[in-house]
């Protein structure tokens, strides 16, 4: 299993080289290292991943790297709205 520390780490560098790709509708594609996955976010918030990992334990680099990102665009749209 994949430690937490590396995870995000992996999850990181998928944002930084711009391989999180979001479709609208809470659909992301992700370039991970061994294909291009499927990150979809249902009504209740829950991210589920089309990656073997996911699948297996329920957490992977590709779902961390999509909260990554929405939370880098809240922050950055928060900030552009502040009177």
């Amino acid at each position: 299993m994949m430690r937490i520390d590396r995870l995000f780490e992996k999850a990181e560098r998928l944002v930084a080289s711009g391989r999180v790709e979001s479709l609208g509708g809470g659909v992301y594609n992700v370039v991970g290292d061994h294909g291009t996955y499927t990150v979809v976010q249902d009504y209740t918030g829950k991210l589920n991943c089309s990656c073997p990992g996911f699948l297996q334990k329920s957490k992977c680099s590709h779902v961390t790297a999509v909260m990554l990102l929405t939370k880098m665009k809240r922050r950055r749209f928060s900030r552009q709205t502040k009177f």
